[in-house]
């Protein structure tokens, strides 16, 4: 039976969620394929990820809130594509749910939030890789217009085996 929905604000990331959004990723680094990188990350580790997206332009860090407790659910971002200038219209899109707070419709207010800031952007498309198996992303990402564009198959080594990546797509 799925969670009850909650209520949740969306605002724009600051310096003072980086412990909450830390622990949520490194959550997502032990316990998943979801993310392909092995160790997990100190608060330290992970700020200059956090000061690469400010609260304009087209790298942006949305962060949902519980509003009683003010606990972080799950965050979302816009991220370089790829470093070489002609990508620069191009971003890379997650999202990242608290592990108690799946299944609540996190995700989609996360995106909803996400795109609307992003509407004014010089962005032409942004990109998803999706490690599989993970249809609760692919379906995500099928309501907000993505499409699929292809896979990497084996591309990533974790937890001993090799996980595919799956690429979607969508135009802005």
């Amino acid at each position: 039976m799925p969670s009850e929905r909650v209520e949740a604000q969306v605002r724009p990331g600051v310096e003072a969620d980086l412990e909450a959004l830390t622990e949520i990723y490194n959550h997502y680094v032990r316990e998943t394929a979801i993310t392909f990188d092995t160790a997990v990350f100190t608060p330290s580790e992970r700020r200059p990820w956090l000061l690469s997206h400010p609260e304009d332009g087209p790298h942006r860090l949305m962060v949902a809130t519980d509003p009683g407790a003010q606990r972080i659910l799950g965050y979302a971002t816009s991220s370089p594509f790829r470093p070489k200038p002609a990508y620069g219209t191009s971003v890379e899109t997650s999202v990242y749910v608290a592990p108690d707070a799946g299944r609540r419709g996190i995700g989609t207010l996360l995106y909803n939030a996400l795109f609307k800031a992003l509407a004014g952007e010089d962005i032409h498309r942004a990109y998803a890789g999706i490690a599989r198996p993970n249809e609760p992303s692919e379906r995500l990402h099928a309501r907000f217009g993505f499409r699929h564009v292809g896979t990497f198959h084996e591309v990533g080594r974790k937890f001993g085996r090799y996980w595919d990546v799956a690429w979607y797509e969508k135009e802005l």
